[in-house]
């Protein structure tokens, strides 16, 4: 098995906590547009890790035999990253961390995981 190959599972949610981190080092993502421009940054918060709680739960999957666990970890996962990713931020000049955008973040990690838990038990079916 090459190495790719054992990375597959894995990678994705690597890739993406990189790029939430290279976004997060930028000192102003501000588009200027006002109210627009927060409320379509707090939305591409909340897909971002909906999307991060969903390729933990693909990755977990792999290693974890019991759904819910794998499921309740990828959760886990998403969430303490968010909060570290607010951390992160009060580093960085002209950002700062923000508990309203962890709570942003919960939020999408959540919604990812009732979607994911759903579309199981209506599987189980």
């Amino acid at each position: 098995m090459t190495l790719l190959a054992r990375l597959d599972p894995w990678l994705p949610p690597l890739v993406l906590m990189g790029v939430i981190y290279l976004f997060s080092a930028q000192p102003d993502l501000s588009t200027g547009l006002g109210t627009i421009d927060l409320i379509g940054r707090k939305l591409v918060h909340a897909a971002e890790y909906a999307l991060l709680c969903f390729l933990w739960m693909r990755a977990l999957s792999t290693r974890i035999r019991d759904p819910r666990r794998a499921l309740a970890l990828a959760l886990a996962v998403s969430i303490a990253y968010a909060a570290l990713d607010e951390y992160h931020q009060t580093f960085v000049d002209g950002r700062d961390g923000s508990p309203i955008d962890v709570v942003i973040d919960t939020l999408g990690a959540c919604a990812a995981a009732i979607a994911i838990a759903r579309r199981r038990s209506a599987g189980a079916r």
